[in-house]
């Protein structure tokens, strides 16, 4: 159907979510509930250990405690109105609302490919530069690291916020997803988006592109520093960056099978490629932030022991 040639100004949008599968709506309800949970549990911990264990502050785990932070950030700017649509039948959101889960969303986004790249280029200098790492990972340098994956993530998020809110929408204000998603969104204007999809080219450049191959990169580099190391340290070597090389794959192996699947011209086949897609993005934007301290948890010794110390501080203090 084709869109309308006229605009009304939009007040506010209908989130379609799962509302045409009733049946489904309560067991995800469950089900996301449940991994969100987890979720604030396992990166809360993560955030706390890493902020009252003297042992934990190093690099690493700032980094990590801020990727930690981030997950907390990014699943608490969209889970709740994922949770609220299973229990409205039509779940509606005002434009600002929207225009701010909106920015949240692809700032969180943003800022963790950034995370994950400057990770990679810690674990890079300790292992192959070991004896510059102490003077270029010094407090200033990492800080300041963090601090501009954040700062470059949210100004993306402004600019692309910006570019779609300032564009006139059709009287369709139905967006078929369960949140604020910009692509979902942009699909309502009836105006050429040709700056967007140039903005949004650039952006996946910045953020995906550059990322996926500074952190290849770095990690062949790596690969074949470990394989030089006489045998009892390379298992110690190791493990001190798989962890975050299994969190890379599983955050951007999804992605990219995500976004390169196929689409469907067969209109039946196609609703339930629809339906698939949007709980294959759904678990994406859940499970990844689920797992990341689990892997991180089992995977690093020093987290696991200063867990283990947390926990019992707590039990000693009762």
């Amino acid at each position: 159907m084709e869109k309308a040639n006229w605009t009304s100004p939009v007040m506010q949008f209908v989130l379609l979510g799962l509302s045409d599968h009733p049946k489904l709506e309560k067991m995800f309800f469950v089900l996301i509930l449940l991994m969100y949970l987890v979720i604030l549990l396992g990166n809360g911990v993560l955030v706390l250990v890493t902020i009252l264990d003297s042992h934990l502050h190093l690099p690493m785990y700032f980094f990590l405690g801020n990727l930690s932070f981030l997950d907390i950030c990014y699943t608490t700017s969209s889970v709740p109105l994922v949770l609220d649509s299973f229990l409205t039948p039509w779940e509606t959101i005002s434009f600002s609302a929207c225009a701010v889960q909106m920015a949240l969303s692809f700032a969180m986004a943003g800022t963790e490919c950034l995370l994950l790249s400057v990770m990679a280029f810690d674990r890079y200098m300790a292992i192959c530069n070991p004896l510059r790492y102490p003077v270029i990972m010094s407090k200033a340098i990492y800080v300041y690291l963090a601090a501009s994956s954040w700062a470059i993530g949210g100004a993306a998020s402004v600019v692309h916020t910006s570019l779609t809110t300032r564009l006139p929408f059709c009287g369709d204000n139905v967006i078929n997803y369960f949140t604020c998603e910009i692509l979902a969104v942009l699909k309502l204007v009836c105006a050429d988006i040709s700056i967007n999809v140039i903005s949004m080219g650039v952006t996946n450049v910045i953020f995906l592109v550059v990322p996926v191959l500074f952190i290849s990169v770095s990690y062949v580099f790596i690969i074949v520093t470990i394989l030089r190391i006489p045998a009892e340290g390379k298992k110690k070597a190791f493990s001190t960056c798989s962890a975050h090389l299994t969190v890379v794959i599983i955050f951007y192996g999804t992605l990219f099978f995500m976004y390169r699947k196929p689409k469907c011209k067969d209109p039946v086949r196609a609703d339930k490629q629809d339906l698939s897609d949007k709980l294959i993005s759904l678990f994406y934007g859940v499970v990844t932030p689920m797992l990341n301290p689990i892997i991180y948890s089992l995977r690093n010794k020093d987290v696991k022991a200063a867990a283990k110390n947390l926990v019992a501080w707590k039990d000693f203090s009762q």
